[in-house]
């Protein structure tokens, strides 16, 4: 059976008083804390946020899936990513959906889809202890069997990161989308049962649905959004083309191993009855770094400025397909809301003209007029 996470550090009633948890005495008036209240096992609460936890690893190159157990210091001196990135998968916390690119990964936490790609491979969260542990165990399953389906049968030249990305944006538009379709099949008979008639239990129905349908619409107004600002910013979409990235660090290091040994030749080969000159200049192999240094940069900034280009515009085209999905989800979510409105005001106005509110608003006031007569004669 599920435990919430909250009960998991909070102090059984009777626990022993010779453990890390114990009953909190009242507290003095006027002093801090909560009288007589349950202590948190803050111990135990910092153990647990930097433990070890379950992932799901996708090779990039293969397509292998594995299940390794990762602590979080442990990835965050990986993959260079701050502490409040990874916060934003944790399971303890409550986050709403997130696409963060950074220098080396792209941090995801999109509904039931938490996960971190890299260049190289696909980190999904396991969480088993979470509400809804048996759905959320399938949407990580589904979400590994649909990349490594992806990745076999690759049919364009998207690369890894774009395709794991591409994957869990589908994921969260469909499960938000299967959502508003069940809200929808729910409220309109509903709604068209309150014109024709109105009762008690269906107003609370009707109540209840409406709750949902804001919760609801406030997650898919989150994912839209996020996307949007994604393509709003060509920065950010520049940030997560990680495998060209990691292309050009490699090739700059191997040029860099290059201009060393061709400085290490030049120094080697030097005449030693070459003249020197008075006037004080810098040795060969320095001008010779410098001047190569100097065209690999140039040639570097070109050459990225000419592919990025061409980059962001293919990740802009691959977001916005999953706006103007999501877009689409929301305008049903918006029609809906229109539609209870519409008939929330429908039934005010049956009230107001139905006889029984009539006779109800006369007693109230021949009640009033008797009550101010008593109270003149007395």
């Amino acid at each position: 059976m599920d435990q919430d996470p909250k009960e998991r550090l909070l102090l059984p009633p009777r626990a022993a008083t010779n453990g890390p948890h114990r009953r909190g005495k009242p507290a003095a008036p006027g002093g801090g804390g909560g009288g007589g209240g349950v202590t948190i096992d803050v111990h135990g609460l910092k153990k647990r946020g930097g433990g070890r936890r379950s992932w799901v690893r996708v090779d990039a190159a293969t397509g292998a899936a594995e299940a390794v157990e990762v602590a979080k210091p442990a990835l965050m001196r990986r993959l260079d990513l701050p502490a409040r990135d990874l916060r934003l998968l944790d399971p303890l916390f409550v986050y709403p959906s997130a696409i963060l690119g950074r220098e080396r990964a792209v941090v995801c936490n999109l509904e039931r889809i938490r996960c971190i790609i890299t260049a190289d491979e696909a980190l999904v969260l396991r969480d088993p202890d979470a509400d809804g542990g048996a759905a959320a165990e399938e949407a990580v399953r589904r979400y590994v069997d649909e990349l490594q389906r992806r990745l076999v049968d690759r049919a364009d030249d998207l690369p890894f990161e774009f395709i794991a990305l591409e994957v869990a944006l589908e994921a969260a538009c469909s499960f938000l989308d299967a959502q508003a379709v069940e809200l929808e099949a729910e409220a309109y008979p509903l709604l068209d049962e309150l014109t024709a008639k109105i009762s008690t239990l269906d107003l609370e129905r009707a109540r209840r649905l409406k709750s949902k349908l804001v919760a609801l619409t406030r997650r898919v107004q989150k994912v839209r959004d996020e996307i949007e600002q994604l393509m709003d910013d060509d920065g950010d979409m520049a940030e997560m083309y990680l495998t060209e990235k990691k292309m050009r660090m490699e090739a700059s290091s191997l040029d860099e191993e290059g201009l060393q040994g061709i400085a290490g030749n030049n120094a080697f080969g030097t005449s030693v009855s070459a003249p020197v000159s008075p006037v004080s200049s810098p040795p060969a192999p320095r001008r010779l770094e410098k001047q190569f240094s100097f065209a690999r940069s140039r040639h570097s900034s070109f050459k990225s400025s000419e592919s990025s280009q061409y980059n962001i515009e293919e990740l802009e085209m691959l977001l916005e397909a999953y706006f103007v999905v999501i877009d689409y989800t929301l305008s049903k979510l918006t029609s809906l809301k229109e539609y209870i409105d519409d008939t929330e005001d429908f039934i005010n106005i049956q009230l107001v003209y139905s006889p029984d509110f009539i006779l109800h608003h006369l007693s109230c006031l021949l009640l009033n007029v008797q009550i101010k007569d008593h109270v003149k004669k007395g």
